[in-house]
């Protein structure tokens, strides 16, 4: 066999192609097990040089296939969670750390596979004396299932090796700590932002990843994962402005009319109406909406109201999807701000909606949570465990804001005994000093944005004091 140590295809780039050269040794592999086609027998390895333009080249071929439990097992692979990548900028923020971003090339040629796997002669490349043998794959190749958790592993295997540890909270989080210095890793697939405490400490680790894997350090943060990140005197601006013209551009809205809220207070969605004629379109839109509440969590109510029916989407439902597009358009310029902050308390806002769907009656919950002026959004138990392990440990109770008297006379009132076992839980985080369940007036529950429609001043009110708005005038000696 030649060599498929597929690392080879990109460490060797090269419009030059070499002949294989078959070993002495093969064997005839099992009865169509672990086979990506038919053939009678493989190769052994030896080194050979394949040019990059196919080792990036997905396995396309019809008569290709994989078999679960035979070709690949687990396929999963994590990925960093929003609220992760919140909380890491906003304390590299916070505290003045270089942050860069780096990009590996062709990852998933880099995974190790613990499966057997065999494949075609790659097109171009077969041996005229053995024109029907197949290649047995020594690593990880594009188009294979288990290609990105296999990626993951070996990447995880590298950095534990290198004296990072692995979130408890976030699998896609790594975490380096020798005496005072400290560094924080997010990756997603083959994207990855690192910050640290020195500029040293940053330079080290990016030699050491070159070392490892073939990667490009494309300086600082600018640009990831369809996010913009502009370094502001104030602290860091992100926004998904590229991403929404996309989107308009593919539903045809970008002239459209803008609108001044993304939904109406009227009455919530509700399975009625005709069919759309196009269901596919609705679901890209939708998905796409999802992930531009990243920047402007002031569409997550919206856009969760349309997904609702993404099974069986309605002319209605089109209808608010426009409308949410309306009001992206006419908010562009409106992007997410990181403070550099001092103030490390905790600060959550939660509301829920008694029997707010129309069609199954079931309540809808909201909430947002603030590390000092920056929008994290996410539970608080988790946000305190996650702090922890960034050696940024809370000295403070998370406070808790809800506008229900009766809500937080329950979690208060030790005598109730009929009541769910999560309320309990929080009672036991009450108890233990973690957390303080406060009330707060209707008119200053933020959380109110998440869970229903609201007129036109206040929804503007609650989205500015999420942090959403639009960007830092230029001023003179900017960052």
């Amino acid at each position: 066999m030649f060599t498929c140590t597929l690392a080879q295809y990109v460490a060797h780039k090269t419009n030059v192609a070499q002949q294989f050269t078959p070993q002495m040794h093969y064997r005839l592999p099992h009865t169509g097990q672990g086979i990506l086609g038919p053939a009678p027998a493989i190769y052994a390895s030896q080194a050979t040089t394949l040019p990059s333009v196919f080792s990036t080249m997905p396995l396309q071929d019809p008569t290709w296939h994989m078999d679960t439990g035979v070709d690949f097992d687990e396929t999963f692979s994590p990925v960093v969670k929003p609220a992760t990548i919140r909380t890491v900028l906003s304390l590299a923020v916070s505290r003045q750390w270089p942050i860069h971003q780096l990009d590996v090339k062709n990852a998933f040629l880099s995974g190790d596979l613990s499966e057997t796997v065999y494949m075609h002669q790659p097109p171009g490349f077969v041996d005229n004396r053995y024109p029907h043998h197949v290649c047995l794959l020594q690593s990880s190749l594009y188009g294979l299932k288990q290609a990105p958790r296999a990626w993951f592993q070996g990447f995880g295997g590298y950095a534990t090796r290198a004296g990072f540890y692995h979130s408890g909270c976030d699998s896609s989080l790594f975490i380096y700590r020798q005496g005072s210095q400290v560094a924080y890793l997010l990756i997603y697939v083959d994207d990855i932002i690192l910050t640290a405490s020195c500029p040293a400490l940053l330079q080290q680790i990016i030699g050491s990843l070159n070392n490892e894997f073939d990667m490009t350090d494309l300086g600082t943060l600018n640009y990831f994962l369809g996010i913009s990140a502009d370094r502001t005197p104030t602290g860091l601006f992100l926004s998904q402005k590229k991403y929404a013209l996309q989107l308009l551009e593919r539903a045809h809205m970008v002239t459209c009319n803008p609108s001044r809220t993304p939904i109406g207070t009227e009455s919530k969605l509700g399975p009625e109406g005709a069919p759309v004629q196009d269901p596919t379109l609705y679901r890209n839109l939708a998905g796409v909406l999802q992930y531009l509440t990243f920047t402007l969590p002031d569409l997550s109510y919206a856009v969760q109201q349309i997904c609702l029916y993404m099974h069986d989407p309605r002319e209605l439902h089109l209808a608010a999807l426009k409308r949410i597009l309306r009001y992206v358009q006419g908010t562009l310029d409106l992007g997410l701000h990181l403070y550099a902050s001092s103030t490390t308390s905790l600060v959550g806002y939660t509301d829920d909606d008694w029997a707010g769907c129309p069609s199954t009656r079931r309540p809808t919950s909201g909430y947002c949570v603030f590390l000092g002026d920056n929008l994290l959004s996410c539970k608080t138990t988790w946000l305190r465990n996650l702090l922890r392990e960034l050696h940024s440990p809370l000295s403070t109770a998370t406070l808790v804001y809800c506008d229900n008297v009766s809500a937080v006379n329950l979690i208060q009132h030790q005598r109730t005994k009929h009541i769910e076992i999560d309320i309990h839980f929080v009672r036991d985080m009450v108890t233990a000093g973690q957390v303080r369940v406060l009330h707060v007036p209707s008119r200053f529950q933020y959380a109110d944005i998440f869970t229903k429609g609201l007129p036109s001043a206040l929804f503007k009110e609650f989205r500015s004091s999420l942090s959403v708005r639009p960007p830092p005038a230029p001023t003179a000696g900017a960052y």
